[in-house]
């Protein structure tokens, strides 16, 4: 197989995981680990720039750190990479509005047990009882970077990533 066919394929596979894990949320997936870690990190990166933005932290580095992948690999000419790491960004939307979705409920087991950011931040903004929507509004915002990285991956599958020396120069 050449390398095009195995990068659309890879898109498409993506792509299918990325749908099923937006419209079957909760369910798990290989790299929950990976995303709960991240998010844990953000309370502690965004914890010292008051209690909102520690609550909020979470949630912000979860987003933030894959699009640190994507800019990395954006900017070093890899189209295709930075498409891959622009769907890690997609999935984490819907890991974000399971946890929405349960602010009012409150029925997901947390880590250490602590408070619920997400009740939290929507009793401070005032929309705790809009949770249900907020959360379909995050899972819908998930569908459409999931449809761009899609889109992207494919565009990007033909385009050879420049050698490391050439784009750091």
């Amino acid at each position: 197989m050449n390398r095009v066919l195995v990068r659309r394929l890879l898109t498409i596979s993506l792509f299918v995981f990325g749908a099923y894990g937006l419209s079957h949320q909760g369910e798990g997936s290989l790299i929950d680990g990976v995303d709960l870690a991240i998010h844990e990190t953000g309370h502690l990166l965004f914890g010292p720039f008051g209690e909102f933005i520690g609550f909020a932290g979470g949630t912000i580095f979860q987003l933030l750190m894959p699009a640190l992948f994507v800019g990395y690999f954006y900017r070093r000419g890899d189209h295709y990479a930075a498409s891959v790491a622009l769907w890690w960004v997609a999935q984490n939307f819907g890991h974000i509005a399971v946890y929405v979705a349960d602010a009012r409920a409150q029925q997901l087991p947390l880590v250490g047990g602590g408070e619920h950011d997400w009740e939290y931040l929507l009793i401070r903004l005032g929309h705790l009882a809009h949770d249900q929507g907020i959360a379909r509004g995050i899972t819908s915002a998930g569908y459409l970077v999931l449809f761009v990285a899609t889109a992207w991956g494919l565009a990007a599958a033909g385009r050879r990533a420049p050698d490391i020396g050439q784009a750091d120069a």
